[in-house]
């Protein structure tokens, strides 16, 4: 089964709503029109940038999938400083972040958190990127599949087949984000496939065969080639290399 690669920017805490704007214009200059016929490309700008990079894509008919980094469970209520997911949607949000490393290390979002937000993003109609992914420790200590697969069936628990079949998995070890330090395309595809094994079981093989997986941790142009021709990686969720459109439109450019 042919997957659509997604290719996905993640600016994490970077960039005022004027270098925004820049940024996803320069972006799409940069980037051959052939290439959106191809493979999809999502943003994902802080929250105070949203609006404004929603209305350069649709004013500017640009070839970009608008996404967040993150949102609540829950549609309103008393939750100081935290976002709706029925404001995103209302954004036309398309894709939506779900279990970031750096949300479950820095803020305690747990396996649960996780499950629930997947099912509140999907509620409104928009795909998660539901991420996954072990310490240095864990990986040394031999526990990497054990970790990953136990979020995967935690973060997809009381899911349909169709559902998981729609959404997006990312696999990011933790000790290779922002570190310069990347998995080896050999074990970052020993990874995926055991994530796609898992939702086999899970599921069912259609479905195991539907979903996309991303890779993540340190992703660059000189990487994304070699990480994009394994058979179980179907895209990348890019950190810092996402804020410098000519490493970006290079790395979305890996099969050319």
């Amino acid at each position: 089964m042919t997957r659509r690669p997604l290719i996905s920017g993640n600016w994490k805490m970077n960039l005022n709503h004027y270098e925004a704007i820049q940024t996803v214009q320069k972006l799409h200059y940069l980037v051959p029109k052939e290439v959106y016929e191809e493979v999809d490309i999502s943003i994902h700008p802080p929250f105070t940038d949203l609006r404004s990079v929603q209305t350069v894509i649709e004013s500017e008919d640009l070839d970009f999938h608008l996404g967040a980094q993150h949102c609540h469970t829950d549609d309103s209520g008393a939750f100081t400083g935290e976002v709706s997911p029925v404001f995103l949607a209302k954004l036309n949000v398309v894709y939506v972040i779900a279990g970031h490393s750096e949300r479950r290390e820095i803020f305690g979002e747990t396996d649960e958190t996780v499950n629930r937000k997947v099912a509140a993003i999907q509620h409104h109609g928009m795909t998660p990127i539901m991420c996954c992914g072990e310490t240095l420790e864990e990986r040394e200590a031999g526990n990497t599949e054990a970790k990953v697969l136990g979020q995967i069936e935690a973060g997809l628990a009381g899911r349909t087949n169709e559902q998981i079949a729609s959404l997006v998995i990312a696999y990011e070890p933790i000790w290779a984000i922002g570190t310069g330090r990347t998995a080896t395309s050999e074990d970052a595809q020993a990874v995926c496939a055991a994530i796609r094994g898992k939702i086999r079981e899970l599921a069912d093989g259609a479905t195991a065969d539907a979903v996309r997986i991303q890779y993540g941790g340190s992703v660059k142009a000189a990487n994304a080639t070699e990480l994009m021709a394994q058979p179980d990686i179907d895209g990348a969720l890019v950190g810092g290399a996402s804020l410098d459109p000519d490493e970006f439109a290079k790395i979305v450019q890996f099969g050319s």
